[in-house]
């Protein structure tokens, strides 16, 4: 088998255009921090830290002898308590826009050197999530504006990340929350924005409207509960202009959810992701002003969410099952599940694939990702193992 030579990055180039000394660039590199992409992808390179000003998962690839710089996700703070964080966030301006918080997971998809690519938040060009963007986006956006970035999430059922099938998808859809610049990041007011996928047929998250300041925490606390009904995230809250930072609020019953899935494989996750959504939970009872019975229920449904399932894990273990994250992905391409199944492997995932079914024209194919941590753990608990 033939490979490829391995592609340098041009330090001098590269620090000419991030503004940057060589000495930084080289140690960026030096101290793996500038990391270079796999097969295809290997002239792309990802910031595996903030950097200045540059995001975590940013990627740097060289064209024709110079640089494009696609940048990463913006920090998307967190309203704890959403009337004092909307009128200190937002004290500027006189109104907010507030849009869905899709549950899925995120996805930047830019063209490079004439071909598109779905970029992780990491940084990583996914091949499945390409494949699956060449086929739901309409390609002649990319044609008309090589310059621009389209920010979204990937939800449904056919996802190998956060699977969900809360929202009547039957395979996979892509929502643009975003569109940027290349190089400066500079992201389209929301009005503009909206507009502009419009005009290719993009579909988009759900649009709540645009409220006054004063009015704005109660009219998202009233949405929050809505959306919750039918166990949907949240919202993002938003400047018309997207001269501020977003900041985002999300439903009990999605923490909950979160919380579900996190304690199944308990030893698998931080501690930092079970922490921040019980905090959540007690500044939501209190901004809410519950009375007895309806703080009782949610400390029931926080307490079941935690337990349930990390006790029916272990029971799983005790029993000699092996318990295993069940995820499904669906293409056209079915050499994609291998280039999928390599991608998972160069990222540490222990995943079993089954055969391909088809189904509809396409290839279903079911992916059992093992937990190994919580599995090992659990089991030498039963061998006699000390915390």
């Amino acid at each position: 088998m033939n490979v490829e030579p391995e592609i340098k990055l041009d330090v001098k180039l590269a620090a000419g255009y991030l503004k940057m000394p060589q000495s930084k660039v080289q140690g960026l590199l030096n101290k793996r921090i500038l990391l270079q992409n796999w097969d295809d992808y290997q002239h792309v390179f990802r910031f595996d830290k903030n950097v200045s000003k540059i995001e975590h998962g940013s990627v740097l690839y060289q064209k024709d002898g110079s640089f494009e710089l696609i940048r990463g996700f913006p920090k998307i703070q967190r309203a704890m308590l959403l009337g004092p964080a909307i009128n200190n966030h937002f004290s500027k301006i006189g109104s907010i826009v507030v849009e869905e918080k899709m549950n899925g997971y995120n996805v930047r998809v830019a063209d490079i050197d004439g071909r598109i690519a779905a970029i992780t938040r990491s940084g990583l060009v996914c091949p499945y999530s390409t494949e699956r963007a060449e086929h739901l986006l309409n390609l002649d956006f990319f044609t008309d504006h090589p310059e621009l970035i389209l920010f979204g999430e990937m939800v449904g059922p056919d996802n190998p990340y956060v699977p969900k099938d809360i929202y009547g998808i039957q395979s996979l859809e892509f929502f643009v929350f975003d569109i940027r610049q290349k190089g400066s990041g500079k992201p389209y007011p929301i009005y503009e924005r909206r507009k502009l996928a419009d005009e290719y047929g993009f579909t988009q998250v759900r649009f709540f409207g645009e409220f006054p300041i004063a009015q704005a925490a109660d009219v998202i606390a009233e949405i929050i509960r809505e959306l919750g009904k039918i166990k949907h995230e949240g919202v993002v809250i938003k400047d018309p202009q997207m001269v501020l930072q977003a900041i985002k609020y999300t439903c009990s019953q999605s923490n909950c959810a979160d919380l579900r899935h996190a304690f199944r494989y308990y030893n698998d996750y931080g501690r930092d992701y079970f922490f921040s959504r019980v905090v959540r939970e007690g500044f939501q009872s209190v901004e809410w002003d519950e009375n007895e019975s309806e703080l009782q229920n949610r400390c029931l449904q926080l307490g079941e969410s935690i337990l349930r399932p990390m006790i029916d894990s272990i029971r799983q273990i005790k029993d000699g099952m092996r318990i295993s994250d069940d995820v499904q992905i669906r293409v056209r391409d079915i050499a994609v599940v291998s280039r999928f199944e390599e991608y998972l492997r160069k990222l540490g995932v222990d995943a079993v694939f089954e055969p391909p079914q088809q189904v509809e024209g396409e290839y279903l194919v079911k992916i059992r990702k093992l937990n190994q941590s919580t599995n090992d753990k659990t089991d030498s608990m039963f061998k006699g193992e000390l915390w």
